[in-house]
């Protein structure tokens, strides 16, 4: 599998046809395909076939995979997988944004019977869209993009954008309703207007302007939460809530808790796929030539579940780095504080390599990176350094743990 990076999206998208006027597919895109539903159903479909599953499924097959069970229920506050009343809404859930990476050519699609059933035909772009909410979006608008291109639909789009009115709103949406109704099966003005709502935020927010809500045009330029699926953000959550209630014991909690497992889960598979691939599956920590096997939050879950599924607070280990080092005698709710500053500034460095090498190994960001050690040491000074100066970072770390200046 290679491994894909934001500039090899539009790259994916290079002489294929994806002009509507010519497949006539009004569901290339529809209300479920936000960029947080869309990247976790393309990881349920990279998990259900890496779990040794048919390479040929279908929507349901998806929804009822013991790894989808596991997390989208709690995380998007829907009805048990298996309840049957929740049929028609878990069908929309997965089978739109599937319908979409069929369109895109990320997945293969054929007719059984009267069911679709689909295979996974780019595992790379799949892969990339599963990494995180931020993939799918970069995908997403790359998609939209060239859809609208093809389709003849991107000089309306542009007049909107340029000239950002009530009027050129309302020529965009007839427009774009007229030309829905003329060359798809989609004859209702009502659908139009929710797929409307799926192509112009996007494009809106790319560029940082205008779009839509509740059907008029946006008093606000769009912006990211916006585009995402109808649940609260748990970083809010968990920020707002007093510290002395646990997490199971309120119902936003549990979606928070539910979501923080899943982003955790994620990262740390991302973090030993890019170890193995870009840094032959080496520790990021020197004194141990074993292989890394382990990937350790620098900063615990536990008591920073808003980093919890960030890159930048995770590190690859060899098991007993992590089992004897960065928790003493193995116990995984002590963590040896000297050995947490080693791993921040191993992770300064990884990251700084990253930075600095090849275009398609970058998954690391340097403000991000930032926000990891400013939550993880409680200082906000380290939200004022200097993103690009690795040396003035590393100085700041052993600064903050005390190290004095002729230690360093």
């Amino acid at each position: 599998m290679h491994w894909l990076s934001d500039s090899d999206v539009y790259d994916f998208f290079q002489g294929k046809n994806l002009d509507i006027r010519t497949s006539h597919n009004g569901r290339w895109i529809d209300q479920k395909c936000t960029p947080d539903v869309v990247s976790i159903v393309a990881d349920s479909i990279g998990q259900f076939v890496a779990d040794g599953n048919p390479q040929q499924f279908s929507s349901t097959d998806i929804w009822h995979a013991s790894y989808t069970m596991k997390y989208v229920p709690l995380m998007f506050k829907k009805p048990n997988l298996d309840d049957k009343t929740a049929r028609s809404e878990y069908d929309k859930f997965f089978q739109q944004p599937m319908e979409m990476l069929a369109y895109a050519g990320v997945l293969k699609k054929y007719k059984q019977g009267n069911r679709n059933i689909y295979s996974i035909a780019n595992p790379s772009m799949l892969e990339f869209i599963a990494r995180s909410e931020q993939s799918a979006l970069t995908f997403i608008c790359a998609y939209i993009d060239n859809v609208v291109t093809h389709s003849g639909l991107l000089p309306v789009f542009e007049r909107f954008f340029d000239k950002q009115t009530t009027a050129s709103y309302d020529e965009l949406k007839d427009a774009f309703q007229a030309f829905t109704i003329k060359n798809t099966p989609i004859n209702k003005p009502l659908e139009c207007g929710r797929i409307f709502t799926k192509v112009i935020n996007p494009l809106a927010y790319q560029r940082g302007l205008l779009g839509t809500k509740n059907g008029r045009i946006s008093k606000q330029d769009i912006t990211r939460d916006m585009l995402m699926y109808n649940r609260p953000n748990f970083r809010d959550i968990l920020s707002d809530k007093p510290k002395a209630v646990t997490r199971t014991r309120r119902e936003p909690a549990t979606q928070a808790e539910a979501t923080v497992a899943y982003e955790s889960a994620k990262a740390k598979r991302v973090v030993r796929q890019y170890n193995e691939l870009f840094r032959d599956g080496r520790s990021e920590m020197p004194g141990d030539d074993n292989h890394a096997t382990h990937i350790h939050h620098i900063f615990p879950l536990a008591q920073f579940p808003t980093i919890a599924g960030y890159y930048e607070n995770l590190i690859a280990l060899t098991p007993n780095q992590h089992n004897l080092l960065a928790h003493p005698d193995n116990v995984t709710h002590r963590v040896d504080v000297d050995y947490q500053r080693k791993c921040l500034l191993a992770k300064c460095d990884t990251i700084g390599r990253s930075i600095a090498g090849p275009t398609s190994g970058k998954i690391y960001d340097r403000l991000r990176f930032l926000e990891v050690v400013s939550i993880g040491l409680t200082d906000t000074q380290f939200l004022e350094l200097d993103p690009s100066d690795f040396k003035e970072i590393a100085c700041a770390i052993n600064e903050a743990y005390g190290v004095p200046a002729s230690q360093r």
